[in-house]
């Protein structure tokens, strides 16, 4: 029998470690939820949420929920039954949205994309260019679908609406990226962002947050799906949130304030940075490990490989459960596994949020003694690769990606 010892390498794409500043404040009694100083730590942090999302026209309203009640809440309010919505097809998160979407009564055009490959601008363009009626209401859009481990490009699909003119809403799903690399909702014309705690943010699961700018608050004024624990207009007066769908994630406020002034003390910016390094440095060691022909980056396209997760592909053949639970039990590293029609073939390491260098080169070590044990094929030395990622500046590592 295995006995463990030591920390666990929590190694998910969320929830995600949560670091012991934001559980040291987020552990204190209960408070009345209406006195001083809730509310204001409320006001504080619903502001403070609009510097992360870089902006300064949308205003943010939280909710007791998971990701999956903010996807309800984007539905619920801006919508009506029989309306329309474009939806790429990125994987596993953006067809649960879809789901919701139909769940509300609304038509669902789904937009394929190349398996492996980010979403193509011009492919969701030609699909508005072709809605001559305007009967698309909205596009939806993820930012970083955490189950394939691929970034979408946010900024160019808005681009391609603008070019168009097309007076379609622009909902975009952060909760894999937000905190972790940029996100701009006013310039890139967001109307309504999608987020959650337990990733980036690094709180536990339990708290999500839609942002709403002036325009999608007018849309919601006229829609007529049935609402009511997500119903924003009760929550809102001028521009704000004062109230809650019930009673409100107390402890989470708590915790969010440490989390942003974790956030704030670094510097969003070197936030990205970071987080970018460790991407690098994993996909380092994940490329050496192929260059005997076994596992792969599942993203094909570098440039649009998540610096969130990186999600492995196991040779047809192999089982990547049989790596995760190698990882799990023998040498304590836990590891997201696959999802829907991807589950087996992939496994993925989560490098977002409260992490450093030694997490993710002790992570990296028991996953190639779990692969070599598991019998994945791969070339020994990966963690040697990601070493090297880190010793070099940023411009030699984008030639090594490159090359």
């Amino acid at each position: 029998m295995t006995v463990a010892r030591g920390w666990q390498f929590f190694m998910h794409p969320g929830p995600t470690n949560i670091p012991h500043r934001v559980l040291q404040a987020m552990a204190r009694p209960t408070v009345d939820f209406t006195a001083p100083e809730f509310v204001a730590l409320r006001d504080r942090s619903l502001q403070r949420m609009k510097g992360i999302l870089k902006t300064r026209e949308g205003f943010v309203i939280m909710y007791a929920a998971s990701g999956n009640g903010a996807w309800d809440a984007s539905i619920a309010n801006l919508f009506s039954p029989g309306d329309k919505v474009l939806v790429p097809q990125t994987g596993f998160f953006a067809d649960r949205w879809s789901n919701t979407a139909r769940a509300y009564g609304l038509e669902v055009e789904a937009l394929p994309t190349p398996d492996r490959r980010p979403v193509d601008p011009e492919a969701v363009g030609r699909a508005l260019a072709a809605d001559t009626k305007h009967q698309i209401k909205a596009v939806m859009l993820i930012q970083n679908e955490t189950a394939t481990g691929i970034r979408h490009p946010i900024a160019e699909v808005r681009a391609v609406m603008n070019r168009l003119g097309h007076p379609a809403l622009y909902l975009v799903d952060t909760i894999s990226s937000l905190a972790s690399y940029d996100f701009r909702m006013d310039e890139w014309g967001v109307d309504l962002v999608i987020g959650g705690s337990q990733k980036g943010l690094m709180l536990p699961p339990g708290m999500a947050f839609t942002a709403i700018n002036p325009r999608a608050w007018a849309v919601a004024q006229t829609t007529t799906n049935t609402r009511k624990y997500w119903d924003w207009r009760p929550m809102i007066e001028n521009g704000r949130q004062v109230q809650f769908c019930g009673t409100p994630p107390i402890s989470h406020f708590f915790g969010l304030e440490a989390s942003l002034d974790m956030l704030e003390e670094e510097g969003l910016e070197n936030v990205f940075v970071r987080h970018r390094r460790l991407a690098d440095a994993t996909r380092a060691c994940v490329r050496h490990w192929g260059k005997s022909g076994g596992v792969e980056i599942y993203s094909l396209d570098p440039d649009f490989a998540s610096d969130s997760l990186t999600a492995v592909m196991v040779p047809a053949g192999h089982d990547a459960d049989r790596v995760r639970a190698i990882a799990q039990d023998r040498y304590g590293v836990a590891l997201g596994r696959g999802l829907g029609v991807l589950q087996g073939k992939i496994f993925r390491i989560g490098h977002m949020g409260d992490l450093n260098e030694p997490m993710v080169l002790g992570a990296l070590a028991a996953i190639e003694l779990a692969l070599a044990e598991a019998g994945i094929p791969h070339a020994s030395g990966g963690v040697e690769a990601a070493m090297d990622s880190l010793r070099a500046p940023a411009a030699a590592r984008r030639a090594a990606v490159a090359a």
